[in-house]
C-alpha cells in the first residue's frame, strides 16, 4: 500500500489508469492499486485518497488483531491440555515407578517437578507457542518482500543477523545451565519446607525455630540469587535484540541513502522509504522471536528434570508370560539367598514356607529386615538372588497387579489419606457399597467412634489422619483391609505404638481379620504371636530360631531373653 501511495502522492510515479484482470500476481495487484489511486487523487483530490489510506491501515490492523485473538482462543486449550498432557504422564509415571526410587530422592524435588517445574514450562515455552508459529512467517514475508524490493540492501540483513543470533545464543546457553540450578533448588527449598511442616512438633519441642529458619533462610538466599541473574539474563534479551536489530537498520539506512542520493536506477525514493517501513516490521517479529528463544532455553531446564522422572526405568514389571492369579491355594515359598540394598547386604539364606490359612511371625531387633521380607513378597523390590513362589508359581511371573491385589497390609504407621473417613476405607475395595463399608468398620471396632464423628463417615480426617488418634487411625486401617478381604494378610507391628485400651480394641478387629486367613505378621509385642503356628527369629538377615513359642522358649536362646525383657518391661 504504502509505497505506490507515496509514489503517486508526491508525483515521482507516473499516474496509471489502465489495470490488469485482477489475479494474486504482483503486478496485477501493483496495477490495479495504481490506478484506483490514480482515479481516487483525479476525483476526490489527494485528502481523500490519504483519508482512505488511512481507513484501510486502520480495516487491515482490525483484522490483524481479531484473527490474532481467534488464534489465542483456540490456542489457550492446546497449551493447557499438552501441561494437563504432561501432568498425567509425571502423575501414572511415578504411580508405577518402584519404592526405591522414591527412597532415593527427595518428596520436596519431586512435588517440584509436577509444580513449578510445569509452570515453567508453561510460562516458558507453552507461552511462546505462537511467537514460534507465527513470527518466522512474518518474518519470511517481509525479507521475500525486501528481496524483491532491493536484493542489495537485503543481503546486508542477512548477514548481520545471523552475528547478532550467535550472540543472543550464548547468552541463552548460560540462561538455561542457570534455570536448572534454579529448579533444582526450588526442589530443595520445597524438600525443606515438607520435612519442616511434618516435623513441627518436634521442631518446637527442641526450641529449633530459629536454627531451622536460618537453615531455610540460606537456601532461599542462594535460590533468591540465582533466580536473579536468571531474570537478568532474560530481561537483557529484549533490549539487546532491539538495539542489534537498530544496528542493521542504520545499516540499511546509511547503505539504503546513498543508492537514492545518488540517483541510482536500483531504488527510488518511495520504494527507500517503503523498504525502510517494511524492514521495520521485521524488528518486532525478530525482537519477539529473540525472546521466545530465551524463554525456551529457560524452560528447557525443566523440562530435563521432568524427563529424568519420564525416562525412569521401571525394574519392577509384569514380563510377557506373566499370570493372573486370583486365589491362594496351597503354600507361599520364600527361597531367599541374598538380598542387597544400596550395596548392603540385608537378607541372606532365608527360606520359609507359610501354608495357606497360617499364621507365621517374624520377630527380631529392628534392621534385621523382617519388614523386607513383606516388601519382598508384595514386589517393592525384586530379589538379587533366590525366589518367593506361590502355590510354586515365582511371583516374577504373575501380573503384579494380581499378585497385590491377593495381599491386604496394615503397617505400624496407619496411611490415610486427607480425605472422609468413608472414602479411605472404600480404597480396599471400590465397588464396595456402603452397607460393605458399614460393616468392614464394626468389625474393626472403628463403627462406634466414626458416629460419634461430626460427620460420620463423611468427616474429613486431615493430612495424614492427624484428626483421628492412633487407635483410631490403626482401626480405619484395618477396615480397610477387612473390605479388601485379602488371601493374604500382611500386619507389620500393627500394635506397637498404640496405648494398652487402643491395643485391646486393635487386637480385637486384628484377631477377626485373622481368622481363616493366611497372615505374615511381623511382631514387635511378643505377646500377640503367642498363638503362632511358626515363629522366625531373623537377626542381621540371618534365621537364628524357629518353632513354636513354646519351643523357643525351650530352646533358651535370643528368643527366650526378648521375652524375658518384655516381661520385665
Amino acid at each position: 500500500m504504502i509505497i505506490p501511495f507515496l509514489g503517486v502522492l508526491f508525483e515521482t510515479e507516473k499516474k496509471t489508469y489502465s489495470s490488469s484482470e485482477i489475479s494474486l500476481s504482483l503486478s496485477s495487484i501493483k496495477e490495479n492499486f495504481y490506478s484506483f489511486l490514480s482515479s481516487t487523487i483525479d476525483d476526490k483530490g489527494k485528502i481523500e485518497a490519504l483519508m482512505f489510506m488511512c481507513l484501510l491501515v486502520l480495516v487491515m490492523f482490525f483484522l490483524k488483531n481479531l484473527f490474532r485473538y481467534i488464534a489465542l482462543f483456540y490456542l489457550t486449550p492446546i497449551r493447557n491440555g499438552i501441561i494437563h498432557d504432561i501432568r498425567m504422564d509425571l502423575q501414572r509415571k511415578m504411580m508405577s515407578l518402584p519404592v526405591s526410587f522414591f527412597t532415593e530422592q527427595k518428596k520436596g524435588d519431586l512435588t517440584s517437578r509436577m509444580t513449578s517445574d510445569l509452570v515453567e514450562i508453561e510460562w516458558s515455552i507453552m507461552g511462546v507457542l505462537e511467537m514460534i508459529f507465527k513470527d518466522p512467517i512474518n518474518i519470511v514475508i517481509f525479507l521475500s518482500t525486501l528481496i524483491i524490493i532491493s536484493p542489495q540492501l537485503t543481503l546486508f540483513v542477512i548477514i548481520l543477523f545471523p552475528l547478532a543470533g550467535l550472540l543472543i545464543g550464548y547468552i541463552g546457553k548460560s540462561l538455561k545451565n542457570a534455570s536448572h540450578k534454579g529448579q533444582k533448588k526450588m526442589g530443595e527449598i520445597m524438600s525443606v519446607i515438607d520435612e519442616n511442616i511434618f516435623g513441627i512438633k518436634i521442631l518446637k519441642t527442641f526450641n529449633a525455630e530459629e536454627t531451622i529458619n536460618k537453615k531455610f533462610g540460606k537456601i532461599s538466599n542462594e535460590y533468591k540469587n540465582i533466580m536473579t541473574s536468571i531474570l537478568r539474563k532474560k530481561d537483557l534479551s529484549s533490549p539487546m535484540s532491539e538495539f542489534l536489530s537498530t544496528i542493521v537498520m542504520v545499516i540499511v539506512m546509511w547503505f539504503g541513502g546513498q543508492l537514492v542520493l545518488n540517483e541510482s536506477s536500483y531504488l527510488s525514493p518511495e520504494e527507500f522509504i517503503g523498504y525502510i517501513l517494511i524492514f521495520s516490521q521485521i524488528i518486532p517479529p525478530a525482537k519477539s522471536l529473540t525472546t521466545s528463544y530465551y524463554y525456551i532455553q529457560k524452560g528447557s531446564a525443566a523440562v530435563e528434570r521432568i524427563y529424568e522422572v519420564l525416562d525412569t526405568k521401571n525394574t519392577i514389571t509384569d514380563n510377557e508370560s506373566s499370570k493372573i492369579v486370583k486365589q491362594l491355594n496351597n503354600k507361599i515359598d520364600f527361597n531367599i539367598k541374598s538380598f542387597k540394598y544400596e550395596n548392603i547386604n540385608i537378607l541372606s539364606e532365608v527360606n520359609f514356607s507359610i501354608k495357606k490359612g497360617s499364621k507365621i511371625a517374624l520377630v527380631g531387633k529392628s534392621g534385621s529386615g523382617k519388614s523386607t521380607i513383606a516388601d519382598l513378597l508384595a514386589r517393592f523390590y525384586d530379589l538379587d538372588d533366590g525366589n518367593i513362589t506361590i502355590d510354586n508359581l515365582d511371583i516374577k511371573n504373575i501380573k503384579l497387579s494380581s499378585l497385590r491385589s491377593l495381599m491386604g497390609i496394615v503397617s505400624q504407621e496407619s496411611i490415610l489419606f486427607n480425605d472422609s473417613i468413608y472414602n479411605n476405607i472404600k480404597l480396599g475395595d471400590s465397588q464396595a457399597t456402603e452397607e460393605d463399608i458399614v460393616n468392614a468398620a464394626k468389625n474393626a471396632n472403628a463403627h462406634d467412634f466414626i458416629m460419634q464423628s461430626e460427620d460420620g463417615y463423611h468427616t474429613n480426617i486431615g493430612n495424614l489422619g492427624e484428626k483421628l488418634s492412633g487407635g483410631q487411625k490403626q482401626r480405619i486401617s484395618i477396615a480397610r483391609a477387612i473390605l479388601k478381604n485379602p488371601e493374604i494378610l500382611i500386619l507389620d507391628e500393627a500394635t506397637s505404638s498404640l496405648d494398652s485400651e487402643s491395643e485391646k480394641l486393635v487386637q480385637e478387629a486384628i484377631s477377626k481379620l485373622m481368622k481363616d486367613r493366611t497372615s505374615l505378621v511381623i511382631a514387635h509385642r511378643l505377646s500377640t504371636i503367642i498363638d503362632a503356628d511358626e515363629i522366625i527369629f531373623l537377626d542381621k538377615g540371618l534365621i537364628l530360631e524357629r518353632g513354636t513359642h513354646l519351643e523357643l522358649i525351650k530352646n533358651n536362646m535370643s528368643y527366650k531373653k526378648l521375652h524375658e525383657l518384655q516381661l520385665l518391661a
